[in-house]
């Protein structure tokens, strides 16, 4: 299997390198705080179990066949993304409002309490919930599992049992990939202490949420 292994790996790190929702969802999250993207991090795993369960199952190949379920999921998952978009676009042009009539000055950047004083469970679902949300909202996640996972399976083997390893090592190398990738943004946390750059990285997101949104829903 050390062949297969070495192709399977090649893979999975170029699907990871590429940026894509999951990536944005994470990035953004750690930016805002450690624990928060590192929450993301484990949702968007979870997502992905969710995807390898479905298509050890036979779940992914139902709705792979169905043109009608795969759109359903796309345009959920397209929603999704809009809809975090939106919110943080609104939440830019609120903070411009409060801080023009003066009502926004004790903050020293977008209308949302500090990080201290934003609960820790709070945080951690709210990281969660969208990092899970938009994986598993993903159908081209389902897709790699049905697609490209089972070129690197056995046929003298059990299929299930095979997708089960190759899957949880998937998830295993994300974990490490985004943990990674949280450490990295994280240091973007003393830059956008800044108001103005705060200002400007909360728009280009949610801006860039709406895109990949339109994006999905379109392809």
């Amino acid at each position: 299997m050390s062949v297969d292994l070495i192709g399977f790996l090649g893979v999975v790190l170029v699907a990871y390198a590429v940026p894509g929702p999951d990536f944005l969802v994470v990035v953004r999250s750690a930016a805002e705080h450690s624990s928060k993207g590192r929450a993301a991090a484990l949702g968007a795993q979870t997502g992905l179990c969710v995807h390898m369960l479905a298509a050890a199952v036979g779940l992914s190949v139902v709705a792979a066949r169905s043109p009608l379920v795969y759109q359903a999921v796309k345009l959920l998952g397209a929603a999704y993304l809009v809809y975090l978009g939106i919110r943080a676009v609104l939440a830019v042009r609120r903070a411009g409002r409060e801080r023009s009539t003066g009502r926004g000055a004790s903050h020293t950047a977008l209308s949302r309490p500090p990080a201290e004083d934003v609960s820790a469970g709070r945080r951690w679902w709210s990281g969660f919930s969208q990092g899970f949300l938009t994986n598993v909202l993903n159908p081209k996640a389902a897709l790699f599992f049905l697609s490209i996972l089972p070129q690197f399976v056995h046929g003298d083997g059990s299929a299930t049992r095979q997708i089960f390893l190759l899957g949880i090592l998937d998830v295993l190398i994300g974990i490490v990939y985004w943990f990674t990738l949280v450490l990295v943004a994280a240091r973007l946390r003393a830059l956008l202490d800044r108001p103005r750059m705060r200002h400007r990285w909360e728009l280009t997101t949610g801006w860039l949420f709406i895109a990949i949104g339109v994006a999905v829903a379109a392809a």
